[in-house]
Parts: C-alpha cells; structure tokens; sequence
C-alpha cells in the first residue's frame, strides 16, 4: 500500500523565528504557524477557529526564513508531518505532531521591502516585468 506525508499550509507566524545550530553547523529554525479558519455556523452566524502549529525548518533555507520572517508575518509551507517523543523532566511520556518544513514561500504584499507574492529574495534582486492581465471575455476557455 502506498502511504503520503504531505502538508500545504498558509498562515501568520507566531512567535518570532528562532534559529540554532547542529553540532554539525546546520541550520535549524522553530516557528509557530496559525491557520485561521472563517465558516459559517447552523444559526447562520460567521464563527473563526485558529490551528496553531510547531515548524522545523533545516538547513540553508532555515536562515532565510530567519532573516525575512517575523511574529504576524504571512507565509506558506510545505513539507510532512514528524511523531516526536521524550521522556519529561517529571517522568512522564510526552508526544507532539511537528511540521518538519522543506519548502516555503513569501505571501503578500512586501511592508517597504518590496515583496511580492510567491517572490523570494534572489527574485527581488532581478529586475521584474509587469505584464497586463487579459480581459475576462479574450480568455480562451
């Protein structure tokens, strides 16, 4: 049977990024995500529910997330769901589900830093086109 561990996720960070070392100098980066959820209730009335979740990051791209990224930022991740489990300081077992991220990407508008959508540093670097949008009745499908 095949098996898939995937996660798409988009949401504000936090709690400002906080990035460590391995005895191997790389990179580690822990945030926390918050995905809001807007619906509407039986009674009809607009209710919001908010997922809050733990994020790894490792490697090159841990301190770019580090370096662009802060509490109440907007960003999108991707990557799969991680078991952890320990032994706490009183004895009992402890366990948690951890977003291990391997991919991400900017979300919104830049706040004076000129960020685009989807864009990511190296991006901002290169000079951009502006291309004009098609109107809605030249669309071929």
């Amino acid at each position: 049977m095949a098996n898939l561990n995937r996660v798409l996720l988009m949401g504000n960070i936090t709690r400002d990024v906080q990035l460590s070392y391995l005895p191997s100098q790389t990179p580690v980066a822990e945030f926390g995500l918050a995905i809001n959820r807007k619906y509407k209730k039986q009674d009809g009335t607009m209710a919001e529910d908010t997922c809050f979740v733990d994020c790894q990051m490792m490697g090159k791209r841990a301190e770019t997330v580090q370096k662009y990224f802060k509490k109440g930022d907007p960003i999108f991740v991707e990557g799969r769901l991680k078991y952890e489990s320990w032994q706490a300081q009183d004895g009992s077992k402890r366990s948690r589900l951890r977003v291990a991220v391997e991919n991400f990407e900017f979300v919104g508008g830049g706040k004076g830093g000129g960020q685009r959508a989807g864009g990511s540093p190296e991006a901002q670097e290169s000079p951009s086109q502006e291309f004009d949008a098609a109107p809605a009745d030249d669309i071929p499908f």
